[in-house]
This record gives C-alpha cells, structure tokens and sequence, in this order.
C-alpha cells in the first residue's frame, strides 16, 4: 500500500502536487482559521484527489472541528474521506489511529495541559494501532522550534509510544521540524509539514510504502 503523508497546508491545498499513491494521510491544519467556508474547499479538494482512501485529522487551526464538529465531519466525509478524531480504522488489515490533540499552544483548538490531560488521550490509542496520525510530534521526535532550538513535542505521547509498537507516526505542527526519523524501536516518523516556518507550501508531501506482512514502511 502507498501512502501519501501530508499536514499544515493551511488553505493552501490548491498550491500542491499531491503524489500518486493508494492512500492519503493528512495530519491536520487543514485550514487558516478553521472556518465553515475553509473547510468546504478543502473537502472539495479532496473530493478531486483519486486516493482510493484518504485519512484526514484536525489542527489546531481547524477550529470548525471543535466547535462543530459534525458539521466538519460531515463536510471531509462528503468529500469520499474519513476523519478522525480519537478513532481508528482499518484498512486492508492496516489499524490507522487518529487524534488532533497537542500541548496548549496560545489559544488555539485542540490544545490541553501537558500531562494528565494528555495521558487520558493518548491512552485510547489501541494497542494494535500500526499507523498513528497526529497533529503534535511527540516530545523529542522532530519537534524543534526554529527561535531556541527547544523540543516542544509532547511528553505523554512520547511515554504512550513506549508502551505501543506503532510501526509509522505521522504528524504535523512544527512547521521547520518537516522531516523523517526513525525512532530507536524502528518506529518511522514523519513530520510532514507542507507550510514552511514563514507559511510557504513549498516543503513536499512524503511517500510510504507499507508492507503488510512485515509490518513496515519504507520511505519512497
């Protein structure tokens, strides 16, 4: 199966060369502010992508999907998609997990103090989860801010990795972080920011393959 990893194209979807692929990934910050009108072109957007599947998470920009968040469902899944908020799915026997949650962030949606609150979150991710999809990096895994050089990830997602054998995390939000690591378990992560540090959609969606009867992912 390819999967095409995307996140933070913030309204700047029509700016993107979307690779072929049999999935596509999008780790949130679909949008600038998250309005009615913001997400309705996304989802037309994602109407016209041939992706046989396409696996969509909120932002912490896409404030539509906190305060109604039927209505944002509604919208990406008239558009043949599936969103995610603290659910999975699966797919060709691959278990996919999404959540939009991060640590608090100014004032923005999705965000909840560091610690329990986000202990609670991270403990419904499945033990059998073999793709994670969220919008914050955990906490040391490419999650550097550009102004001090600090990790900003969040700690209680890096415990609950730990204790989970996800095989790829996708993720978003730090927008300079963009990039691909592995972690010392094998794990693939991918922070796959489209928007640069200054909002450019310049940084390019990142290509998997997963092969099923290894539980792997190789970057294409």
């Amino acid at each position: 199966m390819r999967m095409v990893c995307l996140s933070d194209t913030h309204g700047m979807h029509d700016e993107i060369v979307v690779p072929e692929g049999d999935l596509l990934i999008h780790a949130g910050d679909l949008t600038g502010r998250g309005t009615s009108r913001e997400v309705t072109r996304v989802a037309e957007w994602l109407a016209d992508l041939n992706h046989r599947h396409k696996l969509v998470i909120a932002g912490n920009h896409d404030f539509l999907f906190e305060s109604d968040s039927e209505r944002g469902r509604a919208l990406i899944e008239s558009a043949g998609a599936t969103y995610l908020q603290d659910e999975g799915v699966e797919i060709d026997g691959v278990h996919f997990w999404g959540s939009p949650w991060q640590p608090w962030f100014h004032d923005w949606a999705f965000n909840l103090a560091r610690g329990e609150p986000l202990r609670r979150v991270w403990a419904k991710i499945p033990p059998a989860t073999d793709v994670l999809i969220t919008h914050g990096p955990p906490f040391g895994m490419l999650d550097r801010v550009a102004r001090t050089n600090e990790p900003v990830g969040c700690e209680a997602l890096t415990e609950r990795l730990r204790e989970l054998d996800v095989r790829l995390h996708v993720f978003g939000h730090i927008h300079e972080a963009y990039g691909v690591d592995v972690a010392l378990d094998g794990r693939l992560s991918i922070n796959a920011s489209i928007a640069t540090l200054r909002y450019e959609p310049t940084q390019e969606p990142v290509v998997v393959d997963w092969c099923e009867a290894f539980r792997t992912a190789t970057i294409v």
